[in-house]
């Protein structure tokens, strides 16, 4: 690392903590493997609110609290409290987010020479990133992931995205199709940079698809289908058991993967199960929970078809990370999903919420003759080292336009 590096404060609400350790991994995936080339502190903030003991006695998963301060991978993370209403006024969060969180994050970077904010989300993340770099002095890099077409749609949290975009210096995109949404919300093209995630390949690979079902207690015969995700609305999982009944027709040794937990968005498995036995489909149907990052691959290579039924992506590392184990793929045409899946020799995209498009689209795939082999190339030729390099250019750049000691608040 050179001496010169400029240091980052990475900054976001979603990030994987001791009490939800799958939240946000795909934000630490990506800024660890800065963190060897580029001096890093996490602060993630975790959202309070003086009531909210009361609210998990009826939602047991509701906002489970993080320790103050971990070390991750050798890495500091912070996790100081904000004042969070659940439900009501989102238009302040974000300005409660930069109140709560400023007192940390002007001690840490004092302390360790911190030189840019890099923070994730627009909002409310990146617009409280923007008043603590306007008050600090630091300049801030806000990454779009997918929750900013939503937002820009809410009329109250609107203008609060498009100020966080324009305060910041650098915009990163982790798809193209986010970069049109900053385009259209009237951002400079020349202040916005795309640069995908990656899969790690070391960490996703294939293995026997018989052993992996045995060590997993399922069918060796069959066909599998397989969704990784929080079991949230979003994900689209009972999109996907709406369709197996009919699926079930024409493949009848068909079983469908469900691997997930409950997440910060909230928890759908009651309802999920409920929809099985409401259809009968509790032999075919398999609640894996959440699972290990590092055991995923085991279930995935147990399967022969991944599928992506959601809502809403910015870039979805899991459907690398499938194909990275020699899965072809179904997902809708939402987000970055076609930047992913972009070729028809990787797996098929199909319109959000087209019942019938999703199931012929599954039973194609099923029946189809792939290349896995190729599949995997793919993955592996998407691998992080590129994605890295890029963004070490990134902060470089606005870490030389930033002087050392210049926090004066």
């Amino acid at each position: 690392m050179a001496a010169d590096a400029p240091g980052i404060l990475v900054f976001s609400t979603l990030f994987p903590n001791g009490a939800q350790p799958h939240a946000g991994i795909f934000i630490r995936e990506r800024m660890f493997r800065v963190a060897p080339h580029l001096p890093l502190v996490v602060v993630a903030p975790i959202p309070w609110f003086p009531l909210q003991g009361l609210i998990r006695r009826f939602r047991p998963h509701f906002r489970p609290m993080a320790p103050r301060r971990e070390v991750q991978q050798g890495i500091e993370v912070h996790h100081p409290r904000f004042f969070c209403i659940p439900g009501i006024g989102k238009w302040l969060d974000g300005l409660f987010l930069a109140l709560c969180s400023y007192r940390t994050v002007r001690r840490l970077v004092r302390q360790h020479d911190l030189r840019i904010i890099d923070s994730h989300f627009g909002y409310p993340d990146g617009y409280a990133a923007t008043l603590l770099g306007r008050w600090l002095g630091l300049p801030v890099a806000i990454t779009l992931r997918g929750t900013e077409a939503r937002h820009s749609r809410t009329p109250s949290l609107r203008p609060l995205l498009v100020r966080a975009l324009q305060r910041a210096q650098r915009i990163i995109t982790v798809s193209d199709s986010l970069r049109r949404q900053a385009l259209e919300l009237g951002i400079p093209g020349n202040k916005i940079t795309v640069v995908g995630n990656g899969v790690d390949t070391e960490k996703f690979f294939p293995m026997d698809a018989r052993a992996a079902r045995k060590a997993w207690g399922l069918p060796e015969a069959g066909r599998f289908l397989i969704t990784v995700g929080g079991l949230v609305e979003r994900k689209g999982f009972h999109r996907v058991i709406e369709v197996l009944p009919e699926l079930r027709k024409q493949y009848p040794d068909l079983h469908y993967l469900i691997v997930g937990g409950a997440s910060a968005e909230g928890d759908w498995t009651e309802r999920l199960q409920a929809m099985v036995r409401a259809a009968g489909l509790q032999d075919c149907v398999h609640f894996m929970g959440a699972v290990a990052h590092d055991r995923i691959r085991e279930l995935l290579s147990a399967a022969d078809l991944f599928v992506l039924s959601t809502r809403n992506e910015g870039w979805a590392n899991v459907l690398l990370e499938a194909m990275a184990c020699r899965l072809p793929v179904v997902a809708t045409d939402v987000g970055g999903n076609a930047e992913v899946v972009s070729s028809a020799d990787l797996g098929l995209i199909v319109p959000f919420d087209d019942c019938q498009a999703l199931r012929d689209s599954l039973a194609q795939a099923l029946g189809q003759d792939w290349d896995r082999d190729a599949i995997a190339a793919h993955a592996r030729a998407n691998s992080w080292e590129e994605r890295v390099g890029r963004l070490r250019g990134i902060f470089a750049a606005m870490g030389a336009e930033t002087p050392r000691a210049v926090v004066h608040g």
